[in-house]
């Protein structure tokens, strides 16, 4: 029997706050352990908490971004449960009446467009950190630190609609785009701010009732958690075909083995004893907020490709890479305007540009080289300046030293040559030196055109005008088919 997976994700994204949701303390990362606590964050009694506004904001910013309809009014939580790091013996969230509800989110995956639904975005203040050290366990110990207790969190929760794991790799991938491209996030999986957990279930094919259901916990990278979910799939559906039933559990991805291991019995909402949270008001959010938010908000990644397609009339593929970033996009923009032409300034950016920050782990902001430099470039090519073999050896040392375009051309002498004079001298002596391969073209082995083309740029160094030495040297070849 054929088993179809339905899953839904669950994602954490910290806010991109300076301080804590209800407190004043840093959401640096990595300070010293236990060092941006208080009384507040640490649970102590009689501290009471204040919602940050900043972070109020940024969660309304992404509801908005995903289309949710944001709630006038909505309601902290405390989910009640015992964990070491979560020092307060409960963690504030939202439940019944969350920030937004609805929305969604377009993926493509294989040909196969998919909306995502949106049940609801909610905040919530983030548990500390266990860090497990020594082995064997006999010589085990758990070391507590709470600098991340109280970071302000959204919790975006999708309806069940993904049908691979490869779906919930790009639903993830594209909701991180999302969130950074708004400024609302970071993005940096590694140190934890922004995270996944799935529920996923197997039934059989054309089937429509669920089945039981597993959450893989805290996935932090796209191939992690689409390795997790396939291996998921499959033991779900294995476990199945052998007669036997799902149980509902929480499981850990163990990254090394590429296995999910089982952790715990899955919790159901009643386990955590929600109530409203007493020590803080309803969060209200009016018409006049809502707008000024809005505002704020950049254009959003989707609407940037297609004006990038209507007004560059650059291929939609170029547009999806150019948009992975709002830094990136913009420098594309400036660089298309000052050079022009915006086709050009697509391929450098998408290729020699994006090559070098590969390397060098760069971002844009880091790029020893602004935009209107790389137009700079783009320009001698574009008026016959340098041939586009010479301007690869151009970028490459504006990259190493920050010099202009034309400064090189000129200092190291690195023009094209459009001297007809000159190109046919390199051409009459690279047929004398290959006499053979003329004699070859000259039967009918056209293929053979290429490699003296090859040569005839060898010969100048590059730098010889590439269209003017394929018309000269076709020229010579045909009127002079003896003379060599």
């Amino acid at each position: 029997m054929e088993y179809e997976p339905v899953i839904g994700l669950e994602v954490h994204a910290q806010l991109l706050t300076r301080t804590k949701i209800f407190c004043g303390c840093s959401t640096a990362f990595g300070a010293p352990p236990n060092s941006q606590v208080c009384p507040v964050c640490l649970g102590l009694p009689g501290a009471l908490p204040v919602l940050n506004r900043r972070a109020a904001d940024f969660a309304i910013k992404a509801a908005l971004a995903l289309g949710c309809e944001i709630q006038r009014e909505s309601i902290f939580a405390r989910k009640n449960y015992f964990y070491p790091d979560l020092p307060k013996g409960y963690q504030i969230s939202q439940y019944e009446r969350p920030l937004a509800v609805g929305g969604g989110l377009d993926i493509s995956v294989d040909g196969r467009r998919t909306h995502v639904r949106l049940t609801r975005i909610h905040m919530e203040e983030d548990a500390g950190k266990s860090l497990h050290d020594g082995f064997p366990d006999s010589d085990r110990r758990t070391y507590i630190d709470l600098n991340r207790s109280g970071v302000p969190l959204i919790e975006i929760v999708s309806e069940p609609d993904l049908r691979s794991a490869a779906e919930a790799a790009e639903f993830f991938t594209r909701l991180r785009d999302i969130l950074v491209w708004l400024g609302v996030n970071d993005g940096n999986m590694e140190e934890g701010s922004l995270r996944c957990d799935a529920n996923v279930s197997v039934r059989p094919a054309g089937q429509e009732a669920f089945g039981t259901k597993a959450e893989v916990k805290n996935v932090n990278s796209f191939r992690y958690l689409e390795k997790a979910l396939g291996y998921e799939i499959e033991r779900q559906a294995e476990v199945l075909r052998e007669g036997g039933r799902v149980k509902q559990e929480t499981r850990l991805f163990d990254s090394a083995t590429g296995r999910t291991l089982s952790m715990r019995s899955k919790e159901e909402a009643h386990d955590y004893r929600y109530f409203p949270e007493p020590d803080l008001p309803p969060l209200a959010v009016d018409d006049a907020r809502i707008a000024a938010v809005r505002g704020t908000m950049p254009e959003l990644p989707e609407a940037r490709r297609r004006r990038f397609v209507a007004q560059y009339a650059i291929p939609e593929y170029d547009a999806g890479v150019l948009t992975q970033s709002s830094a990136l996009a913009d420098y594309f923009e400036k660089a298309a305007a000052a050079a022009g032409n915006a086709k050009s300034a697509s391929n450098w950016v998408m290729g020699e540009l994006s090559r070098v920050m590969n390397e060098r782990a760069l971002d844009v902001s880091q790029l020893p080289m602004a935009p209107e430099a790389l137009a700079g470039l783009i320009c001698l090519i574009d008026r016959g300046a340098i041939s586009s073999a010479i301007a690869k050896e151009v970028f490459a040392k504006m990259i190493d030293s920050g010099r202009a375009a034309e400064e090189i051309v000129q200092a190291d002498g690195l023009a094209q040559i459009g001297d007809e004079t000159a190109i046919v001298a390199a051409i009459r002596d690279v047929l004398a030196q290959n006499a053979a391969t003329v004699s070859q073209y000259r039967a009918g082995k056209q293929q053979t055109f290429g490699f003296l083309v090859g040569q005839v740029m060898k010969a100048t160094g590059g730098k010889a005008n590439p269209k003017l030495a394929n018309q000269l040297l076709r020229r010579e070849l045909e009127a002079n088919p003896k003379s060599q």
